[in-house]
C-alpha cells in the first residue's frame, strides 16, 4: 500500500493511478485530489486530514521547502516521505535527520561533513547529509533544536545551495529539497531567541499543520484497522475488533496522537486471541478519567464530574467551534486572553505535550 493516492495521471492516453511510491516520470497529476486519502496515518476522512491531503497533493510536484507543525506522533515524518515520494525527486534519497538527536558538537559534521583530520577523531572524510540527499530531499525533524549558531550556517547553504565541509576550504554545490518539521510553538521559539526569525521565514514557504488525532476522531476507527491489518498480515492471522473497542478508542484524547493508537493496537493485538474487545485494551483508553462528553455543538456532563472537567471541555468545545481563534473563544467564555492562555498551558502541561504549535488565529 502506497503512503497516499491523489489522483490520476495520464501517460500514453491511459488513466492510472499516481500512489505514493510509483510516481512515473513525466506524468501529469490530476488537479483535484480523491475524496478520501488512504494508506496509513496519512489516510483520513476528517476534514482536518482532507485539508492537509489536499495542501501535501498540491505541494509535493513543486520544490518549495515545507515546515510540517503539529504534536509529537501525529506523523509528520509520514506527511514528508508522502511529498518526497510524489514529487520529481521520489527515485532519490530521502535523508531523515532529527536535529535534537545529534550531540551539538557533531551536528555541523553532521549536515555538512568534515575533512579527514578536521578535528580529533576525524579518522576519515566523511559525507555530511547534504550531500547524502543531494538531488532528492533532506527532511530536518525538530529543526527548532539545532543550535541558533549553526541555524545561520544554515540559512546560508539554503539562499546560495553553496557548503562547506568542516575542516575544508572547497565550497560545494547541493541540490536537494529541505521539508523541516518541529513540534514546538513556532512563534515562542523566535520570542526565547531558540529560533532565528530570518531562518523560519525561509523555512515556512508552504507550512503544513498536521493535525492531532482528537482533531480527527473521524480518522480513528480506520486507523485502528489499518494497524490491526498490519498486525494480522505480518502474523498471517485474522483478528478483528468489536464494535464496543472501537468506541472506546474513538473516545480516548490519544495525547501521544497516533503514535500512542499504535502501540495500544499492538498491545491488544498481542493480549488478543481472536477478537479485541474493551478487555483487551488498557485501562486509561476504557475508563477514561473526563465524564464529559462532546458531540457536535453539544456537552454531555455526566453526574459526578468535576468542573474542572467541565470546564476543559467548554473551553476546547468552544475553541473547536471558533476555528482555533483564542480571542474570540475568550470573548465567549467571558474570560480574559490570558485566563485561557493559562488554562491551554495546564491542560498541554497535565497531557504531557509541548505547550501549543500556534496553528490558531489570534483574531
Amino acid at each position: 500500500m502506497s503512503l497516499i493516492e491523489y489522483g490520476t495521471s495520464v501517460i500514453g492516453g491511459e488513466e492510472s493511478i499516481v500512489t505514493g511510491f510509483v510516481s512515473p516520470p513525466g506524468a501529469s497529476i490530476a488537479l483535484e485530489p480523491p475524496a478520501v486519502g488512504s494508506a496509513g496515518s496519512l489516510s483520513g476522512r476528517s476534514a482536518a486530514m482532507r485539508a492537509v491531503l489536499s495542501q501535501v497533493y498540491r505541494v509535493a510536484p513543486t520544490n518549495a521547502t515545507v515546515l510540517l507543525t503539529g504534536e509529537s506522533g501525529t506523523g509528520k515524518e509520514v506527511a514528508a516521505q508522502a511529498i518526497h515520494f510524489n514529487s520529481l525527486r521520489a527515485d532519490r534519497p530521502f535523508v531523515p535527520v532529527n536535529c535534537g538527536a545529534i550531540s551539538p558538537q557533531l551536528i555541523e559534521s553532521e549536515l555538512f561533513g568534515h575533512e579527514k583530520g578536521s578535528f580529533t577523531g576525524a579518522l576519515r572524510s566523511h559525507r555530511g547529509v547534504f550531500e547524502q540527499a543531494d538531488g532528492g530531499t533532506l527532511f530536518l525533524d525538530e529543526v527548532t533544536e539545532m543550535p541558533v549558531e549553526l541555524q545561520v550556517k544554515l540559512l546560508r547553504v539554503l539562499e546560495s545551495r553553496r557548503f562547506v565541509r568542516v575542516g575544508g576550504d572547497q565550497e560545494r554545490e547541493t541540490d536537494v529539497r529541505i521539508i523541516a518539521a518541529s513540534n514546538r510553538c513556532l512563534e515562542e521559539e523566535v520570542a526565547s531567541g531558540k529560533l532565528r526569525p530570518d531562518l523560519l521565514y525561509r523555512l515556512q514557504v508552504f507550512p503544513i499543520e498536521i493535525p492531532t488525532l482528537r482533531e480527527r476522531r473521524e480518522d480513528i476507527a480506520d486507523l485502528a484497522r489499518y494497524f490491526l491489518g498490519e498486525f494480522n498480515v505480518a502474523d498471517g492471522e485474522h483478528k478483528r475488533f468489536t464494535e464496543d473497542a472501537l468506541a472506546a478508542l474513538e473516545d480516548h484524547r490519544w495525547p501521544g496522537n497516533i503514535r500512542e493508537l499504535r502501540n495500544v493496537i499492538q498491545r491488544a493485538y498481542i493480549m488478543a486471541d481472536r477478537v479485541i474487545s474493551r478487555a483487551e485494551l488498557p485501562p486509561d483508553v476504557t475508563y477514561p478519567a473526563d465524564r464529559v462528553r462532546r458531540h457536535n455543538q453539544t456537552i454531555t456532563v455526566e453526574v459526578g464530574a468535576s468542573v474542572a472537567e467541565v470546564e476543559r471541555n467548554l473551553i476546547f468545545a468552544t475553541l473547536e467551534q471558533y476555528g482555533g481563534r483564542k480571542e474570540k473563544a475568550a470573548n465567549i467564555l467571558g474570560v480574559s486572553l490570558k485566563t485561557l492562555y493559562n488554562r491551554l498551558r495546564q491542560y498541554e502541561q497535565a497531557d504531557g505535550i509541548h505547550p501549543g504549535t500556534c496553528n490558531a488565529e489570534e483574531a
